[in-house]
């Protein structure tokens, strides 16, 4: 459990707020019983007791939001927590102090109004009651598909590289092979960037697989092909649908509030045993990740396609 979820938690066990039938978006162990859990996050989904990946509408007496290190999701989960409360309804939010939570505070008192706040756990904790006032219309916007790069792509808050294509990304896709064929799948494919560039002639199924259902939902938008299929997975907990001819990734060394290659590397070691024998691993990495000891350990074969000084490309053949 974070530190937000305790000092959420501490809010209602000290009494400053009453227990209410209400949802949870970017949901941990809820504070208390009757509350209904969103989380898109795939590792964190699995951690819950019951949860679903989005909350679809509704008139609920209460909301809590559990505030990420991102600002624009947190404008954007704040907009729609208050479309989802009933008017004289009361919204929670609660943040890391690390993560930016004190300025929302107050951008939130300025647009809204608030109730109170508590500050616990090197963390801040806010509600506000729904009146008249709606959230400002960008808050608002944050919430759908929005455009990126040269407008051909759309991505939304909450996505890894939302706003602009990735520079890892974009070596690697410079220096993809033009004869990707069979099946293959894209590990960790955000909201579809490289993906794209795989629908090449002689591939016939393409795999988009990520952990964050924000991505897959902005992928689908942006991969309009028969051929692509979208999958909500976490790759470092559960096996991959298919085996394949080849694969692509960008590993995710970012996960929750902390950075760590750990996970990149549990990604790597799902890419070996989901290859064919002969099979091709493309994948761009900062540089400075610890990763070639476990390709030279993991496949027959690893060359550097690419090194930028900042990330590297790599190949490497099953």
């Amino acid at each position: 459990m974070s530190q937000a979820s305790r000092a959420l938690a501490h809010v209602f066990d000290s009494g400053a707020l009453a227990p209410q039938r209400a949802f949870f978006l970017r949901a941990e162990d809820p504070p208390f019983a009757e509350i209904t859990c969103e989380q898109s996050s795939r590792p964190d989904f699995l951690k819950l007791k019951s949860a679903t990946p989005h909350i679809e509408n509704g008139a609920w007496p209460m909301g809590l939001v559990l505030l990420t290190k991102h600002k624009e999701e947190n404008f954007a989960n704040i907009a729609r927590g208050w479309s989802l409360i009933e008017p004289g309804g009361t919204l929670v939010c609660a943040g890391s102090n690390d993560d930016g939570a004190a300025s929302l505070e107050k951008q939130v008192h300025k647009a809204l109004g608030l109730d109170d706040t508590l500050s616990k756990f090197h963390c801040r904790v806010f509600w506000l009651t729904k009146g008249e006032d709606e959230p400002p219309s960008y808050w608002r916007g944050l919430g759908g598909l929005q455009p990126v790069g040269d407008s051909t792509w759309l991505s939304k808050p909450g996505i890894f590289s939302w706003d602009r294509i990735d520079d890892g990304s974009a070596l690697l896709a410079r220096h993809l092979p033009d004869d990707l064929a069979g099946h293959v799948a894209d590990f960790g494919c955000g909201w579809g960037y490289l993906a794209r560039q795989m629908l090449q002639p002689a591939v016939t199924h393409l795999d988009l697989i990520d952990a964050e259902h924000l991505a897959l939902d902005a992928a689908r938008a942006n991969v309009p092909d028969g051929r692509a299929s979208f999958h909500w997975l976490d790759l470092a907990r559960e096996r991959a649908p298919a085996t394949y001819d080849a694969i692509v990734c960008n590993p995710p060394f970012h996960t929750g509030r902390a950075s760590t290659p750990a996970l990149g590397q549990a990604i790597l070691s799902a890419a070996a045993r989901a290859l064919k024998p002969g099979g091709r691993f493309y994948m761009v990495a900062n540089r400075g990740l610890p990763y070639e000891p476990m390709l030279k350990a993991s496949f027959a074969s690893v060359e550097t396609l690419a090194d930028n000084n900042k990330f590297r490309v790599t190949r490497a053949i099953r």
